[in-house]
């Protein structure tokens, strides 16, 4: 996938080129320029505030200070991050143009049947960064103090309790269809436009249930603005200890966590796509950097080559359609 095929005639005149100029040196990197020369935009398909635009701040900082450029954070949100994912995969190749990705990017390949790109083979992959859990939060308005106490009142209500997400096909989309269909409830969804908005509404009591990203809810929970009643991962949260998941308080096998990664533009040189996957490791390996993540809800994790994270991303796109299906999620 990743190599360059010359073809022969092409091959031949390459190499007749190089005789006659008495050459006697391997064809050098696609990018004589030292790289970068100018600021890099990184496009996030997310609203400003939420669970993947922290962690991405928080890498634009360290990626401006590497290489001594800045890195401009562009949120572009809507539609379950293909608004975003769209622009990324038209622009030009160059390594001015970074992609956050994450399982929201399989989750719409899966709901939005006509994409005009490729989510799998139109991007270049380079690392993964991250992976959170999110967390199930409820206004205080709603009378319920546990995740079995919810379903019971849900039960007994069916679509009468709205939950909010960032969007159609986001991973709060995903994780609450999720949620309804293994504690077989029937919860009304309202989708935003981002997680920024979900959150005020939800703050003010419009909606009230949400399963956004543990980070953004820390202050809200800790007020007691928003009651946490479970977290969707597979272990308790670090920055909620308390908190159970929602396997382990009534829905026996649920679990559901995000993750979030950098890419590019398809057709990247290969020698920009390393070089920026240098960067990126080396940032995530710094103690600083992963203490920042940490307290902000995330786990470092990456992969030692871009090949290794395509095999991540081929994966993740079949286990994202088939998790789709089996929810019964949809776009309305």
């Amino acid at each position: 996938m990743f190599g360059i095929v010359i073809g022969n005639a092409l091959q031949s005149l390459v190499f007749t080129a190089i005789g006659v100029l008495g050459l006697g040196v391997a064809l050098g990197p696609a990018h004589a320029q030292k790289y970068p020369q100018r600021a890099i935009r990184f496009i996030i398909p997310f609203s400003a505030g939420g669970a993947a635009d922290i962690p991405a701040r928080i890498l634009g900082q360290k990626l401006s200070e590497r290489f001594n450029q800045q890195v401009v954070i562009e949120n572009r949100s809507g539609a379950g991050s293909t608004m975003g994912a769209e622009l990324a995969s038209r622009a030009a190749p160059d390594g001015y143009t970074l992609f956050m990705i994450s399982n929201t990017h399989f989750v719409s390949a899966a709901l939005y049947k006509k994409l005009t790109y490729d989510a799998l083979n139109d991007f270049t992959p380079i690392s993964q960064m991250t992976s959170a859990p999110n967390v199930l939060v409820v206004h205080p308005s709603l009378p319920v103090n546990s995740i079995k106490e919810l379903i019971r009142l849900a039960k007994l209500q069916p679509n009468r309790i709205d939950f909010a997400s960032s969007g159609n096909g986001s991973t709060q989309h995903l994780t609450g269809a999720l949620f309804m269909k293994m504690a077989d409830i029937r919860l009304t969804h309202v989708p935003y436009r981002g997680s920024a908005p979900a959150t005020a509404d939800l703050l003010a009591g419009q909606v009230t249930v949400g399963f956004p990203g543990i980070a953004g809810m820390l202050p809200f929970i800790n007020s007691g603005k928003l009651r946490a009643l479970g977290v969707t991962g597979a272990k308790r949260a670090l920055q909620l200890p308390q908190v159970p998941t929602i396997a382990e308080a009534g829905v026996a096998g649920y679990e559901m966590v995000a993750w979030f990664g950098v890419s590019g533009p398809k057709l990247m040189a290969r020698d920009l796509q390393l070089q920026i996957h240098g960067e990126l490791l080396q940032a995530l390996k710094s103690h600083d950097f992963q203490k920042n993540l940490q307290s902000a809800g995330h786990e470092i994790v990456f992969q030692e080559t871009p090949e290794k994270f395509y095999d991540f991303l081929k994966m993740e796109s079949i286990k994202w359609a088939q998790v789709v299906r089996d929810s019964g999620a949809r776009v309305e």
